[in-house]
C-alpha cells in the first residue's frame, strides 16, 4: 500500500473528529446552524430576486418590441394607405376631367344646337 490511503484516511479522520466536538457543543452546533440557515436563505433570496429581476426586465423587453413592432407596422400601414388614397386621388382626378370634359362637350352641343336652331328659325319670321 501506499501513503496516499493513509493520509486519506487521516484526513478523513480528522474532518469526523471536528464534526464531532461541533456536535457536542452546543453554541458551536447553533453557531454552525446559524451560518447555514443564513446561506440557505442568502441563495434563496438571491434566486428570488434574480427571478424577479428577470422577469421585469423580459416584460419591459417585451414592450419595448412591441411598441417598436407597432410603430413599424402603423408606418407601413400608413405608407400603403397613403398610396391608395394616392390612386383614388389620381383616379378621381382623372375622372372629374373625364366627366367636365363630357359635359362640357355636352352643354356646347346643346348650346350650338339651340344656337344653330335659333339661327334657322331666326330668318323665316
Amino acid at each position: 500500500m501506499s501513503i496516499l490511503p493513509s493520509i486519506h484516511v487521516l484526513s478523513f479522520m480528522k474532518k469526523y473528529e471536528e464534526l464531532l466536538k461541533v456536535s457536542q457543543d452546543p453554541e458551536k452546533c447553533d453557531r454552525q446552524t446559524d451560518r447555514q440557515t443564513d446561506l440557505q436563505t442568502d441563495r434563496q433570496t438571491d434566486r428570488q430576486t434574480d427571478r424577479q429581476t428577470d422577469r421585469q426586465t423580459d416584460r419591459q423587453t417585451d414592450r419595448q418590441t412591441d411598441r417598436q413592432t407597432d410603430r413599424q407596422t402603423d408606418r407601413h400601414t400608413d405608407k400603403q394607405t397613403d398610396r391608395h388614397t394616392h390612386t383614388h386621388r389620381h383616379t378621381d382626378r382623372q375622372t372629374d376631367r373625364q366627366t367636365d370634359t363630357q359635359t362640357h362637350r355636352q352643354t356646347h352641343r346643346h348650346t350650338d344646337r339651340q344656337t344653330h336652331s335659333a339661327q334657322t328659325i331666326s330668318p323665316l319670321r
